[in-house]
């Protein structure tokens, strides 16, 4: 548990400080070779913390601390395992069901929750520099300002 807090926490502090590098560098400035290559490698780092460490961590914790092996028949809960003798489709067979499901659905949510969070940064990031048009102010047919709408 300690790999996986410590992994992730790296990652999180290492997605920090682009977005403060990103705050304040002006936009447009280009890069040289050198601050794209070092660039490329953090992103790359923060990648691989993401997409491997954080999840191995994860499933490596629920299988040796927490036990949720395909041997441990039931969905583990605080309450104790919910079905154990597995479920019925009316009457037409039964479904074992057993931790590693609950294991294998919460490691498939750590990737969708950071392929989005990828994705709003990657939009955040192209849109950083635009300015939001201002809106034109109304006036009347005396050039004057409306102070409210007719």
């Amino acid at each position: 548990m300690v790999a996986l807090i410590f992994s992730t926490l790296v990652m999180i502090a290492m997605t920090a400080v682009c977005l403060l590098v990103a705050k304040r560098r002006p936009v447009g400035t280009p890069l040289t070779w050198g601050e794209a290559f070092v660039a490329a490698i953090y992103v790359f780092v923060i990648m691989f913390l993401a997409y491997g460490v954080v999840p191995h961590q994860f499933l490596i914790w629920a299988d040796n601390e927490l036990g949720w092996r395909s041997d441990a028949l039931g969905i583990p809960t605080p309450f104790g395992p919910v079905f154990e003798n597995g479920v019925s489709f009316f009457g037409r067979g039964r479904i074992t069901l057993s931790a590693v499901i609950l294991r294998d659905i919460l490691a498939a949510g750590i990737y969708i929750v950071l392929v989005a969070v990828q994705f709003y940064l990657w939009l955040w990031w192209q849109k950083r520099g635009r300015r939001t048009e201002a809106q034109p102010e109304l006036t009347s047919s005396y050039g004057r300002p409306l102070v409210r709408g007719a």
